[in-house]
């Protein structure tokens, strides 16, 4: 005889089991919430009609989230620019720029890794591109094995966190909050990343220098304005990419869809720019949309808007489509544009696919009270908040050996979200306990894609690295950034000011002192309608 206490714990052991086995993470879901749905029904815990909420939440909560819009934006801006050339453009540069000084390739990849995760959002593009540049000039200049496998690796995953990360739109989705406050938690996280991993190659200058040689200076071939000159074509259009994507949607200017749509044609733009065959005319035609939107920008700051202005962007507008129509014009980026469509239409289908089996799972779950089961198991944990907050970080840190981002995403943080609020809300506000609590996983789960046998930047980096290079040194160079992250992890658990130090501080309003008004108003005469008649 199967009690209702006994459900939630059959589920969840179920699904631990499901995911060994190695059976597509959707289908399985899918399969155990409405295989355990069937037989709640047939012991009686509620009726056939409570599935009713299933097709219900998977059209209000899927079909219909406006907010997922952003993910195939966000994706394809990523496919485009893995492959685009401003990855080889920006590494050569910082190479040479930081080559001078022991460790400068490393720090070169920490930072182009930066700027690469705010711009193109996807682990696979980060590795396997900067593995491809960078590995070989490493190992040419004599940097130990490790140290090389290790700080490519680290540096793809920054991508997980920085903003425009997609991890963060689908944890905002999943957590009810916003992606602006989301966003905005994750810089200072993000910042404290890279300066951790900076601090942690300049130790090893220090320590073993013999480890992170400097470049020779025959093998440096750009020295003055021309150095700086191709760090800056590399810097700025990334910059402004950073700007049109990031920018606007924390400035309120635009939606995250709208935001990643302009990401989206920005990330084309880039792609033509950085070509070989990108024709003068077309030259010619960005330098005049960029000073036209320069003067519709500065028009709308400082003056009402009014014709010059719409004529200014107008003009920028056309520039923008022209520059599209040359992508058309050239074959290598018609052919990366329709890697791009496909490579979105995978991801996004991927994505689609676990949100439908992760909804069917958990309204059969809640509906047989996993939530209740759940947090009295969580809420009675030893050492309150923080005990929570230890455990679950435990709990993903090793989860994550077998679940990729999105299914940690979509089947656990629903579950322990209002867990979290509960609990955190003492510590930081009931606005900011979610972003705090999101960005602290976002961190955690980070090490996936790191920790042997099963880290995804491991594999991508094993594919790509040449013959000579041994999967122990991939895996045992990885170990030290690992536990850099969960220095991070730590960190922004024990200060949750690197998280809501940039969000708004909430209003505190004392409901005793409102006051409400009513202003006298003059009441105008009846009407008069006359007397009936007869």
């Amino acid at each position: 005889m199967i009690t209702i206490e006994m459900m939630p714990p059959l589920m969840f052991g179920g699904l631990v089991l499901a995911m060994l086995i190695g059976f597509p993470v959707a289908f399985t879901l899918a399969a155990l919430g409405l295989s355990f749905g069937f037989l709640a029904i047939h012991e009686g815990f509620f009726g056939f009609s409570f599935l009713q909420a299933i097709p219900e939440r998977i059209y209000g909560s899927v079909l219909a989230n406006e907010l997922l819009l952003a993910i195939p934006f966000f994706t394809f801006m990523g496919a485009i620019l893995e492959r685009c050339g401003l990855a080889e453009d920006m590494l050569d540069s910082m190479g040479q720029l930081f080559g001078p000084i022991r460790g400068g390739l490393g720090y070169s990849v920490i930072i182009v890794g930066f700027i690469l995760g705010a711009i193109t959002g996807t682990v696979a593009a980060q590795v396997i591109a900067m593995a491809l540049i960078s590995m070989p000039v490493m190992i040419r200049y004599g940097y130990n094995m490790r140290y090389i496998t290790g700080v490519l690796a680290a540096s793809g995953t920054i991508t997980q966190l920085v903003p425009p990360s997609l991890v963060l739109i689908v944890l905002a989705d999943q957590l009810g909050k916003s992606v602006g406050d989301m966003y905005l938690g994750a810089w200072g996280p993000s910042i404290l990343q890279i300066a951790l991993f900076a601090g942690y190659t300049f130790v090893l200058s220090v320590i073993k220098p013999g480890h992170v040689p400097a470049v020779p200076k025959e093998a440096r071939t750009l020295t003055g304005w021309a150095l700086w000159r191709k760090c800056l074509l590399g810097i700025i259009p990334s910059a402004v990419l950073i700007f049109v994507v990031l920018g606007t949607m924390m400035l309120g200017l635009a939606t995250p869809t709208e935001a990643g749509a302009m990401g989206a044609v920005g990330a084309i733009v880039l792609a033509v720019i950085h070509h070989k065959d990108f024709s003068s005319a077309g030259h010619k035609i960005l330098l005049i949309g960029v000073a036209a939107a320069g003067v519709g920008t500065i028009i709308g700051i400082y003056f009402t808007p009014n014709l010059v202005f719409k004529i200014a962007f107008a003009i920028a507008y056309l520039a923008v489509a022209w520059v599209c129509i040359e992508a058309i014009r050239i074959p290598d980026l018609r052919i990366l544009v329709k890697q791009g469509y496909e490579t979105t239409m995978r991801i996004t289908c991927m994505v689609t696919f676990i949100l439908i089996g992760s909804t069917c799972f958990s309204i059969v779950f809640l509906g047989c009270n996993g939530g209740v089961w759940l947090e009295h198991m969580l809420t009675s944990l030893p050492g309150g908040v923080w005990g929570f907050l230890i455990f679950m970080n435990l709990f993903i840190f090793f989860i994550a050996f077998f679940l990729d981002f999105f299914e940690i995403a979509f089947i656990i943080i629903p579950m322990i979200a209002p867990i979290a609020q509960k609990l955190l809300t003492p510590v930081v506000g009931a606005d900011a306990a979610l972003i705090w609590f999101g960005v602290m996983l976002c961190v955690n789960m980070q090490t996936s894609f790191l920790h042997p046998p099963f880290g995804f930047a491991l594999f991508y980096l094993r594919g790509v690295a040449p013959k000579e290079v041994k999967s122990s040194d991939i895996y045992w160079g990885a170990m030290p950034w690992i536990g850099l992250q969960a220095i991070m992890v730590a960190v922004v658990i024990a200060f949750p000011i690197t998280v809501t130090g940039l969000l708004d501080a909430p209003r505190k309003v004392d409901l005793d002192k409102i006051k409400i008004e009513i202003p006298d108003i003059e009441m105008p005469p009846p009407l008069d309608f006359g007397q009936p008649k007869n």
